[in-house]
């Protein structure tokens, strides 16, 4: 990359995630960046303001993230549920797909997995949940997937973020020991 100011930008996104004070950092980091990109965070806000009066919910905010499909023209979006780790449902903004079948206009949708939603019968919020580190390893990711498969929460850190075990309802900590991951309580010390 030859733009040095487009580099630093582009390093930035993935930095920029968290609460809604992130796209406070996003319109600093990004000054630089083309009328678009701040009218998207204009569009952020005003989206986060809209919720915020109709809801009682927490959001939360990620720049970098980027989904498989590649049809979404706008604004992603994924919902949880306390004591459950899984999205229950995804979607995003996705205008004029319909031009191939004659009819482009702007759209907005989301799905469900019918099945995950109706196996939350049994999820209690007073559940605990494990953290999980920030680390990028093969074995980290099977022992995540090996305990979310027995049905346990695992909370697993972002690179960079402000937010410890506490602030997300674990009463557990993923450790590397003995040549394995396993969880340990989570004590008063270690909760930071």
């Amino acid at each position: 990359m030859t733009d040095p100011a487009l580099a630093e930008m582009l390093l930035a996104l993935g930095e920029l995630h968290g609460d809604a004070d992130i796209l406070l950092q996003a319109r600093e980091r990004l000054a630089g960046a083309p009328a678009s990109v701040m009218a998207a965070l204009d569009q952020l806000d005003a989206l986060y303001q809209g919720v915020l009066a109709q809801f009682d919910v927490s959001l939360y905010f990620d720049l970098a993230e980027l989904r498989g499909y590649q049809y979404h023209t706008g604004m992603m979006f994924a919902a949880y549920v306390p004591g459950y780790g899984h999205a229950l449902a995804k979607g995003g903004r996705y205008d004029d797909t319909g031009r191939a079948f004659g009819r482009a206009r702007p759209a907005t949708g989301f799905s469900m997995d019918l099945k995950q939603l109706a196996s939350l019968d049994g999820v209690s919020s007073e559940q605990g949940a494990i953290w999980a580190p920030a680390e990028q390893a093969a074995s980290l990711d099977a022992a995540i997937a090996a305990l979310r498969e027995q049905g346990e929460r695992v909370i697993q850190a972002l690179l960079g973020q402000r937010t410890g075990p506490a602030e997300h309802g674990c009463d557990r900590r993923l450790e590397f020991i003995d040549g394995r991951w396993q969880p340990t309580t989570l004590t008063q010390e270690t909760s930071a």
